[in-house]
């Protein structure tokens, strides 16, 4: 038997193939957290906006409500309808996306075992909800360029600071994300998907949203005016058709419900 010459080895080892020892060896650990962030970010957008539903539900139905109601008469709001229309259209984006969307993804994500996989991963369950917060307000940037866009388009006039508007919709963004993913951890999915649609519409019809408080008994107007929907949509008006400041009583109600449904949602939300 010969032995392996320095030829052999050079044609069948490490040197024929160009790579040093040990360079191919693998490298456990896991990301940086900002990656991870981004990446699973992205991620959520991705599925999102792959979810015809959902599309329907943040993109068109909004877009067609303003549409309709200010080409139609249905109601007196006291002044130009697109005026009134776009603040309480902008709220009712910011909870479809940051409610009843969430809600239903994630309802549906906790039953088909998918958080208890990803839990079982390298991603940190903080970085998991900072994900899903950054594609829901990815999704809401989205609807505001849509609908201010269309509002433009049918004459409305906007006034006020950028940065209050930017303020109340990430504090509404806060509200409405603690109420869906109390939702979500805590009911099944479909029961998740039945309740979030029903209080979408109920808020829809009463929150202020389209029809003012005011074509409300004085009684029931007190206790709509604290929903958080209404907060939002009430403050949006006083910024964006007054110009003046936003109201202390939104910003209170906006804050209570925020620390209220994300305290509740972290206590009670159950994984799988």
């Amino acid at each position: 038997m010969t032995e392996p010459t320095a030829a052999t080895t050079s044609r069948n080892g490490p040197a024929a193939s160009g790579w040093a020892p040990g360079e191919l060896a693998p490298r456990p650990g896991a990301a940086p957290l900002g990656r991870m962030l981004l990446a699973q970010a992205a991620t959520e957008l991705r599925l999102t906006f792959r979810n015809g539903e959902v599309v329907l539900l943040t993109l068109v139905i909004p877009v067609l409500l303003l549409v309709l109601f200010t080409a139609v008469p249905l109601v007196d709001v006291g002044g130009r309808r697109v005026d009134f229309l776009v603040p309480g259209v902008l709220a009712l984006a910011v909870l479809s996306t940051s409610f009843t969307g969430l809600a239903i993804a994630t309802g549906f994500e906790r039953q088909y075992g998918v958080l208890k996989r990803l839990g079982a991963t390298a991603l940190p369950r903080g970085v998991l909800i900072a994900a899903k917060s950054l594609g829901v307000l990815a999704v809401e940037a989205v609807q505001a360029v849509l609908l201010v866009a269309v509002g433009l388009g049918l004459g409305w006039s906007p006034h006020g600071s950028v940065f209050a508007v930017a303020g109340l919709l990430v504090a509404g963004t806060a509200a409405f994300a603690g109420l869906g993913l109390l939702l979500a951890g805590t009911l099944k999915a479909l029961t998740t998907l039945v309740t979030a649609n029903f209080i979408y519409i109920l808020l829809l019809v009463g929150g202020g949203v389209i029809f003012p408080l005011t074509s409300f008994p004085s009684g029931v107007r007190h206790v709509l005016g604290l929903l958080p929907v209404a907060a939002l949509s009430d403050g949006l008006r006083a910024v964006l058709r007054q110009g003046a400041a936003v109201p202390v009583h939104d910003w209170v109600t906006l804050l209570v419900w925020a620390a209220v449904g994300l305290t509740a949602a972290a206590r009670t939300f159950r994984w799988e």
